[in-house]
């Protein structure tokens, strides 16, 4: 048996890419070869590069949740369901307790 991962690095820029719809990917490879070219010449923006494979991370996650872009034109749209800020704020600080 191997003693290999079941998953891979969810940060890694090849299972980001493997996991963005292809609406995504364009945009997602645009922002990885700016950050990498940048954190190539100042390796100070390795930081930067390193969170934005963490957002982009993130997004997978995001975007394979059923209803995921009708939610988000129904946002754009002014419609669907909505919480006031004020109750959301209140709503997680009670969780948190």
């Amino acid at each position: 048996m191997s003693a290999q991962p079941i998953h891979g690095d969810p940060e890694d820029p090849q299972e980001i890419l493997r996991g963005l719809p292809t609406r995504e990917r364009p945009e997602f490879l645009r922002q990885y070869r700016a950050a990498v070219e940048s954190a190539r010449d100042d390796l100070a923006s390795y930081t930067a590069l390193k969170r934005l494979l963490h957002r982009w991370s993130l997004t997978v996650v995001a975007v394979n949740q059923p209803g995921y872009y009708e939610a988000i034109q129904e946002a754009k749209d002014g419609a669907g369901a909505t919480t006031p800020l004020d109750e959301a704020i209140a709503s997680e600080l009670a969780r948190r307790r």
